[in-house]
């Protein structure tokens, strides 16, 4: 499972000219689900994400997770996260989990980080949607649960 992570001031998500999810400073997870995938690199990831340390202190050093620094989440479901591109001009998407157990953990991702205290906006899983943000930074990370 990966985990693409961009420190925001802004960040929101539109799915037919509708805006489903929205939030201000925090983070924008672009989450990909992989084959093979278990509940265990769901939890252990959504963990990683919360207690990521990527906000200044006082003295500017990136000590913070995005709770201590009063953030929220947007999670977005990018299953072209797991493509495989080592080879070819064409991504091959055969490293991505199926839609129905991409869907479930994406969904449970969503929640360990709600149980772990953020408040969490999210995208549509498998809609057209239209991504945008304001990378505070620019502070970006991929995290992945192995």
């Amino acid at each position: 499972m990966k985990a693409l992570i961009q420190r925001v001031s802004h960040a929101q998500v539109v799915v037919a000219g509708e805006i489903i999810g929205a939030i201000d400073q925090g983070l924008l997870v672009l989450l990909g689900v992989e084959a093979g995938d278990t509940e265990q690199d769901c939890k252990k990831l959504a963990e990683k994400v919360v207690r990521y340390r990527v906000f200044s202190d006082e003295q500017g050093k990136m000590n913070l997770n995005v709770q201590q620094a009063g953030g929220s989440l947007l999670v977005v479901s990018q299953f072209t996260l797991a493509a495989d591109t080592r080879s070819g001009l064409r991504p091959s998407f055969t490293p991505a989990a199926a839609p129905a157990i991409a869907k479930a953990y994406y969904e449970q991702f969503c929640q360990y980080c709600q149980t772990l205290g953020l408040t969490v906006a999210t995208g549509r899983f498998a809609a057209d949607m239209q991504v945008s943000l304001t990378n505070a930074g620019p502070v970006t990370f991929m995290l992945e649960s192995r």
